[in-house]
């Protein structure tokens, strides 16, 4: 199996604004991480995905730029099946032992998490697992520089930007012990567009052959400082 890759996430007194670019003064000085592990069943589309990742004491902090094409974005209900569009996602395990969740967000800023905590698949769905409820998903900020639905595709080249703000707050409630922004976390980061003209499914952390992003074991480390 592949070395799972890691990543340094600093700890600011004050997090990067939501409005805040990806090359803002804000941003601007946090080495970025690159989304660019394609798996082998992806079309010859590759998007060039960066990510800038800080913390705060309240919450964690990303914001992806993607240089894309053939962008498409159609499902707007929370917790949808957001991956089927131009989408970025944020897999993270806060604590060792426990479960992960999964952030999936479409390019018109829709939202998809759960936590999950035994990703065996059972009778077609996870053995263990949460959608955070509605009022927990709408606490998880957002800003997407599209519009929420972008139907037909915008076929040419396209650079877009996705910003979330997470707070601990939230992930404690699921996990059950308080998180913070320290330590170790297990984590992956993904770009895909499943259902989109040019479908592709890329990685931080390579997932091997398989073609599934719920591998916790392909998980790399984001080290909080």
């Amino acid at each position: 199996m592949t070395t799972p890759l890691h990543h340094t996430v600093p700890v600011l007194p004050q997090g990067p604004a939501l409005h805040d670019g990806f090359h803002a003064l804000s941003w601007a000085s946090i080495p970025a991480l690159q989304i660019q592990h394609f798996h082998h069943k992806s079309s010859a589309h590759r998007p060039t995905v960066a990510v800038r990742l800080a913390a705060s004491r309240t919450h964690l902090h990303c914001c992806w730029q993607v240089m894309d094409a053939q962008v498409v974005s159609k499902v707007t209900e929370p917790n949808g099946s957001v991956c089927t569009d131009s989408c970025v996602e944020l897999f993270f395990a806060p604590k060792s032992g426990h479960g992960y969740f999964n952030l999936e967000i479409n390019a018109g800023g829709t939202k998809h998490c759960s936590y999950i905590e035994d990703s065996r698949v059972v009778d077609g769905a996870f053995a263990k697992m949460r959608f955070l409820t509605p009022s927990d998903l709408t606490k998880i900020a957002v800003r997407s520089t599209l519009p929420p639905v972008i139907s037909p595709e915008i076929a040419g080249p396209t650079t877009w930007e996705m910003a979330v703000a997470i707070p601990f707050e939230v992930l404690s409630d699921y996990v059950g012990q308080l998180i913070e922004p320290a330590g170790t976390w297990r984590a992956n980061l993904y770009k895909c567009a499943d259902l989109s003209s040019t479908p592709h499914w890329a990685s931080w952390s390579p997932i091997g052959e398989r073609l599934a992003f719920h591998q916790p074991e392909f998980f790399g480390s984001l080290h909080f400082t």
